[in-house]
């Protein structure tokens, strides 16, 4: 259903002409115009495809503390569109995508947070996040008859960082389309904000309460690409989320050196792993062409 939504556009289910979407485990009806139904039979077909059927991708998530590490591998990179500001997309073959990895695993600030094992199916969506709750006291109740006159509310923000990656193979086999969304949610520091609260015993009393000062990354694009190749996406450098007590929100995430909120460079890098895992199952069947090149939407 996602990938339908994504392909004929939502706008396009809603108004004129009427139109119709539902799906079951083994049942998926359309009503709409012939343009639209061939691009859902194409899509459902992608799905049933003998050859995407045991497809599976694998993606890493890698942090730098610097994006620096161009200098060296910039004559291996070579440029592929892409529409969100401030970030960059790179298709390599294999033999130049591995020469940049290596040349990034021996910088000391190279942290991989996904599992070089993590497979993705054709068509299934997979998520690789770590949040986490950030208590802190939002206000204060009046209280009269407690000591010592007040009670403090509590709060809590969630910070860290989601990243949702959906392959899905074109018909021809060759091709690779994929959906990534990274969201990233950084408590950057608790600002406090001293309130008067005066009692018959202590008119001088004051207590702290904490306003969040955050910091939100998003990012969300769909690209194609050969499958022979393989997608490198630098996100820009953007807040890493990190506890209180100075210890990784992520085993291997950046410790700030300094006292501002810390930020790293963002790396994606995804490449299909060929015919492995269990089939997916088919809905109904359909035809379409497959499409070449890479795009970015």
């Amino acid at each position: 259903m996602d990938w339908i939504l994504r392909e004929t556009g939502y706008e396009s289910w809603h108004g004129e002409p009427l139109a119709i979407l539902s799906a079951t485990p083994k049942t998926l009806r359309v009503y709409h115009t012939p343009q639209v139904q061939s691009l859902v039979a194409e899509i459902v077909d992608r799905f049933n495809s003998s050859e995407a059927e045991s497809q599976a991708f694998g993606i890493r998530v890698i942090t730098l503390d610097s994006p620096d590490w161009r200098v060296r591998v910039q004559r291996l990179l070579n440029p592929a569109p892409i529409r969100a500001q401030g970030c960059q997309a790179w298709v390599l073959e294999k033999e130049a995508a591995a020469a940049v990895l290596n040349e990034l695993r021996r910088r000391s600030d190279y942290r991989e947070h996904s599992s070089p094992q993590l497979l993705v199916q054709n068509g299934q969506p997979a998520v690789v996040s770590a949040m986490r709750g950030r208590n802190y006291v939002r206000d204060v109740k009046i209280r009269p008859e407690v000591w010592p006159g007040f009670e403090p509310e509590s709060a809590v923000v969630d910070e860290g960082f989601s990243l949702e990656f959906t392959p899905l193979l074109m018909l021809d086999g060759k091709t690779l389309e994929a959906a990534i969304r990274c969201d990233v949610d950084q408590v950057e520091r608790l600002v406090p904000v001293t309130l008067s609260i005066p009692t018959p015993v202590a008119p001088r009393q004051s207590t702290r309460i904490d306003v969040p000062q955050m910091a939100h990354f998003r990012f969300q694009e769909r690209f194609r690409w050969s499958v022979d190749r393989i997608l490198i996406l630098d996100l820009g450098v953007v807040p890493v989320p990190v506890p209180r007590d100075a210890r990784s929100l992520v085993p291997g995430l950046p410790l700030p050196i300094t006292g501002g909120p810390p930020r790293s460079d963002l790396l994606l890098v995804v490449e299909s792993r060929g015919k492995v895992g269990t089939p997916v199952p088919q809905v109904t069947r359909g035809i379409g062409p497959g499409v070449d090149g890479l795009r970015s939407r």
